[in-house]
Formats: structure tokens, C-alpha cells, sequence
């Protein structure tokens, strides 16, 4: 695939077809994500099993630090981050989609894509993203509980759902975090697969994604719904959910946007 150069004004940069998507493509990536989640299962689960691993150290940590309000903040940040941390396995969808038996070591193939600085660069907008949404939590917490701040998990969620604080917490936290679920969401829908498919920069891929996200805001919106409700069915199961919910939606990740991105304008 032809790597652009950098060094182009963004004025001579690809410009991308971006196609008008239905709700039907939404179905068209489950299904096709779940198919090569059925095709590697002992590779993607090996990868899956990293985040529910990774949700029960949070929960150890917030336990132990008495930061039971870091709890929710940080399984939601899943959303923001999500796109970069499965990029690997849309390096897995892309190898099988040519053909090829991907093994779990071909995930990390991203690390010597031509454009890693810009996947890295995206990766850390988006860490910059999950960190103002921890800020914004905390804030929160602190202006409704801050002179009585839970001791344990028992206390805290005592706080939340049956106190007008924590009612008021919820609803407020719930509406800000979906801000800035709709701009992590935004930024990342289609820009890590279109740089590492296509091997553009980051001005090029964002630029992309926001195209796609405005030409279709309503399967966009329900696409990013569908991420939100699955996330929450794993998490639900003890996070052990994350382990199958996480690689069928990276591989559907990557089919969607083979839906919605198509070649360079000429």
C-alpha cells in the first residue's frame, strides 16, 4: 500500500471516499468481526483476557487507595482508549482479510508500521482524553462527597444510588462522559485502521475519520451505542465478557470502517 509523505502541504494529501453507511453495515461488521474472532479464538482470547485482567487490578487498586470513585471512570475510559489498545488485533483482521493465517505474534506488526509515529500520536491524544475525563470525575466526586468520601465499596455505592448526591453525580458524570465518548469516538472510528492500512498521518486520518462521522451521524451514533451497550454486557460478567466482547468488536472495528472508507480521490 503507498506510504504519503509528511512533508506534503495537507492541500496535497490523499483526500478518501467516504461512503454513506447503513444501519445494515452495522450488522455487516458484527458479523464478519465475529467470524474472525471464531477463525484465531486462542489468539484473540489471549489478547482479550488482557482486559478483564487489567479491570481487576483497577479494582484492587481503587480498593486498596480508597479511590472507590476512580471505579466507574476508569472501566468507562475502555471506550476512550479501546480503539488504540485493539489496534493490534485490526492488524489480525487486515492479515486474514488478504488471505494469510495471522498468528497472535502478527499483532505486533503495528510496531513497525511506516506511520507508528502518528498511530503513537493518536494513541496519546487519546490518553490525554481519558486523563481530563479522570480529572472531570474527580471533580465531581469531590463537589458531591468531598467532605465524606466512601471508606469502602459498600459505603460508596450506598453514596451513589441511594443519596440525591449520587443520583445528581450520575446523571451529570453520565452526560459529560458521553461528550467525551462522542469525541474519542470522533477522532479514533476510522483513523487507527486508515493508518495502518492506507499509511497516512495523523492530520490526513483524522481529518478522514471526521468527514465519515459527519456525513453519518446516525450509524456513526448507533455504531458508537452498540461499542457502549457490549462494553457494558462484558464488564457485567465479571469483566470476563471483555475477553470475547473486545476482539469481535475490534474485528468489527475494522470491517466497518472497510465499509465506510473507500480509495483516494484522484
Amino acid at each position: 500500500m503507498t506510504s504519503y509523505d509528511h512533508a506534503l502541504p495537507f492541500s496535497q494529501k490523499p483526500r478518501f471516499v467516504t461512503r454513506r453507511l447503513r444501519v445494515a453495515d452495522i450488522f455487516h461488521a458484527l458479523r464478519w468481526g465475529l467470524q474472525d474472532f471464531w477463525a484465531m479464538p486462542s489468539h484473540l482470547l489471549f489478547l482479550g483476557l488482557l482486559y478483564p485482567v487489567a479491570g481487576f487490578v483497577l479494582a484492587f487498586v481503587t480498593a486498596g487507595q480508597n479511590a472507590f470513585w476512580l471505579l466507574y471512570p476508569l472501566l468507562s475510559g475502555f471506550v476512550l482508549i479501546g480503539p488504540f489498545a485493539a489496534i493490534g488485533l485490526y492488524e489480525m483482521s487486515r492479515l486474514r482479510e488478504r488471505g494469510q493465517q495471522p498468528a497472535w505474534r502478527d499483532a505486533f506488526n503495528v510496531f513497525r508500521a511506516p506511520h507508528l509515529g502518528s498511530i503513537l500520536a493518536l494513541g496519546a491524544l487519546l490518553a490525554v482524553l481519558f486523563l481530563a475525563w479522570l480529572t472531570v470525575a474527580y471533580g465531581l466526586y469531590s463537589y458531591f462527597f468531598g467532605e465524606s468520601p466512601a471508606k469502602t465499596y459498600e459505603q460508596f455505592f450506598q453514596q451513589i444510588f441511594y443519596t440525591q448526591a449520587g443520583v445528581r453525580l450520575m446523571l451529570t458524570g453520565n452526560i459529560l462522559g458521553f461528550f467525551f465518548a462522542v469525541i474519542a469516538l470522533a477522532m479514533s472510528v476510522f483513523s487507527f485502521p486508515l493508518m495502518l492500512d492506507r499509511h497516512v498521518g495523523i492530520d490526513v486520518a483524522l481529518a478522514t475519520s471526521f468527514r465519515a462521522v459527519r456525513d453519518n451521524p446516525v450509524v456513526i451514533g448507533l455504531w458508537g451505542l452498540t461499542i457502549a451497550v457490549l462494553l457494558a454486557i462484558g464488564m457485567a460478567l465479571a469483566l470476563m465478557g471483555l475477553a470475547i466482547v473486545m476482539p469481535v468488536l475490534a474485528h468489527a472495528t475494522w470491517h466497518f470502517y472497510r465499509r465506510a472508507i473507500g480509495p483516494p480521490l484522484t
